[in-house]
């Protein structure tokens, strides 16, 4: 079963412009963390907040790894 997410942007973060840059950041976290990590028979909702666009790349894959372990869906290793 392939790992299912969503992501929302409100306009609180800012321009349009900003929104996407948040969703292209968030899409791509998620596409490197959550095939390899999350457990399956989860769906995520990724949340962009206005510190997403300008936090370091790096931080926010560890961010979203923080979460999948908080919420008990964290997984080692690749799928097999």
């Amino acid at each position: 079963m392939p790992v299912r997410y969503g992501l929302t942007v409100s306009r609180k973060v800012g321009g349009a412009v900003v929104r996407n840059r948040a969703r292209r950041r968030l899409r791509a976290a998620a596409c490197a963390v959550l095939p390899e990590h999350a457990a399956p028979g989860h769906d995520f909702v990724l949340i962009g907040r206005p510190a997403t666009v300008d936090r370091p790349y790096p931080a926010l894959l560890e961010d979203l790894a923080t979460a999948l372990r908080r919420v008990g869906a964290w997984r080692e290793g690749p799928a097999a």
